[in-house]
């Protein structure tokens, strides 16, 4: 580092990786601590709050002083790469310090990680959730010690293998509990956390799930818990959904009519597996649906995974990191989730398609909440346009490869597999496709 680049560091004043100091203290260490358990960042000593240069009195023992103490006080210990530069004819310390490689690192017993421009104390659930990360783990994938291989289904087991089989197109010639060890959901035929929610036989209080129909806040029609499997769960959430929504039926001109809820179900559905997969289990709280008149409300424990902020969520400008990886790669081996991280914008999409104006996001420490609106937007002509062009996306991928697969006609449109069955359904119902043999073997032709 020069003058120079220090001078502008300064310029730009304190961030959540810069913060100026007068002089060393404990709580020059404290934030280098901070810094090392989140994105790293320099401690800049000789500077004022307000930017002004004060300069620091130094002699050759005093900064090896410093550097000793910080490695003294830290857990593991940190060393950080150490600048003496002159600013305004005045001595300045630069203490620069990287993320940390092995975390939570700890002052004293006390762990802090920096949250904009300030050290932030943790508590438990984030230094857990630091630790998973650091060992590139998730609490899912932990042995679960308080139940055993009985506690699961293997006909749940099956069932899944069978969607397995179809999704990726090909045979699994293993035993249920083999496939299930092959894909690390189970550990050397010991139970995880993760395969224990994924296949429970019975009663799951972790996995819990409430959903009611309210007239009003406190006026309830209608209501359901769920506490089994995850995937029972999605299909009961989408079932119960579905019946407390308007349809109207539209007049084509076809033998069939179309069916338009005022909500779009490939969007609720979204929602409904980014809630069971991102959510923290280990909260006590469940999760919550609300369904009035004019929104669903959809409550889940955990607040955003991975220092994550709504901004970055809203602007769809983040890498994916999954708080439970075992039932992400659980979702997605079966096509129910298609590209990590593309939840949120895929549901954005399919409300602007739909019509209806977007969701709203309320984020706090240790929730989330998503509220779709029935409201429609002044998007109907684009909708339309979306149609069209889909139809003609479709129809030029099966006269490009007759054999091409749902997976791929997907991928192509930018929807999901359910979106895309019905869009195939329509265009079989118009006949302007059809299906020439089985699923497995047969192929698609346009119809002339």
């Amino acid at each position: 580092m020069t003058s120079k680049e220090l001078t502008n560091i300064i310029a730009q004043g304190e961030s959540e990786t810069v913060e100026f100091k007068q002089s060393f203290s404990k709580s020059v260490i404290e934030t280098l601590v901070a810094f090392s358990n989140t994105r790293g960042g320099k401690v800049i000593i000789g500077v004022k709050n307000d930017k002004r240069v004060t300069g620091v009195t130094i002699t050759e023992e005093t900064v090896q002083k410093w550097v000793n103490e910080i490695k003294q006080n830290t857990k593991p210990q940190i060393v950080c790469d150490t600048d003496i530069l002159s600013v305004e004819g005045k001595e300045i310390v630069v203490f620069s310090i990287i993320e940390y490689p092995i975390k939570p690192v700890a002052f004293k017993d006390k762990y802090y990680k920096r949250v904009v421009n300030s050290n932030h104390l943790m508590n438990l659930d984030e230094l857990s959730n630091l630790h998973l990360q650091t060992i590139n783990t998730s609490w899912d994938y932990y042995l679960d010690p308080n139940h055993s291989l009985e506690h699961i289904s293997i006909d749940k087991i099956k069932k899944y293998i069978d969607e397995y089989e179809k999704w990726n197109d090909r045979k699994v010639d293993y035993t249920p509990l083999n496939f299930l060890n092959k894909l690390e959901i189970l550990r050397n035929n010991k139970l995880t956390f993760g395969a224990y929610i994924l296949f429970v036989k019975d009663l799951c209080i972790v996995s819990d799930v409430q959903i009611g129909r309210f007239k009003s806040p406190t006026k309830i029609i209608d209501s359901i818990n769920l506490d089994t499997d995850v995937f029972t769960e999605l299909d009961s959430i989408m079932a119960f959904i579905k019946k407390h929504l308007m349809v109207e039926f539209i007049i084509t001109g076809e033998p069939q009519r179309q069916e338009r809820y005022d909500y779009p179900l490939e969007a609720i559905r979204e929602i409904a597996i980014n809630m069971i997969i991102h959510r923290d289990y280990r909260d006590s709280s469940g999760s919550v649906i609300k369904i009035y008149d004019d929104r669903i409300e959809f409550f889940n424990p955990g607040g955003l995974f991975g220092g994550l902020s709504l901004k970055d969520l809203l602007q769809f400008d983040y890498q994916p990191k999954a708080r439970n990886k075992l039932l992400s790669k659980a979702f997605k081996e079966i096509g129910l989730i298609e590209r990590y991280g593309s939840g949120i914008k895929r549901i954005f999409t399919i409300c602007k398609q739909y019509g209806i104006v977007p969701p709203k996001f309320n984020i706090k420490e240790n929730s989330f909440e998503v509220i779709l609106y029935k409201k429609k937007s002044d998007q109907e002509s684009d909708q339309k346009s979306d149609q069209k062009s889909d139809q003609k996306i479709i129809i030029d991928a099966i006269n490009n490869n007759k054999h091409i697969t749902i997976k791929e006609i997907a991928k192509r449109i930018n929807k999901g597999t359910t979106v895309t069955k019905e869009k195939l359904k329509k265009l079989k119902e118009k006949n302007i496709i059809k299906r020439i043999g089985p699923n497995k073997g047969g192929y698609w032709e346009v119809v002339n």
